[in-house]
């Protein structure tokens, strides 16, 4: 298929696929011409990069262990029991951040709270 029917296929844009085999991502065949080629296993696999982009993790990542992971076409898994431990890492990463913009949050909340008191007092 080309890759306008795998865009619409697998709902993403035609945009998306070619920053996607641009990172490494995807491969497509291509035809004599040069056009992109892909079949049922490409969009098996734009699946597993959108589920692990949307689990916060960066295309260098997505593409060092998307060959590692185990998808039956419902839920995804590591299959490499070192990828666990990277999981778990990136879990990490992401509630240090968490916990830093609910700081944020707070500070500002005190700000509005501050200036609302101080223009109630005019």
């Amino acid at each position: 298929m080309r890759i306008g029917a795998l865009a619409e296929r697998v709902g993403v844009s035609t945009r998306a696929l070619r920053y996607y085999e641009e990172k490494g991502l995807l491969i497509p065949g291509r035809t004599p011409a040069g056009y992109r080629v892909y079949t049922d296993e490409h969009a098996a696999t734009v699946r597993r990069i959108r589920i692990l982009l949307a689990a916060g993790l960066n295309t260098d990542l997505v593409r060092e262990i998307l060959p590692c992971m185990v998808d039956d076409g419902e839920f995804l898994a590591p299959g490499c029991v070192d990828l666990v431990a990277e999981f778990e890492r990136e879990r990490r990463r992401i509630d240090d951040r968490i916990a830093e913009l609910h700081d944020v949050r707070s500070a500002l909340t005190g700000i509005i709270e501050a200036g609302l008191a101080t223009s109630a007092g005019r």
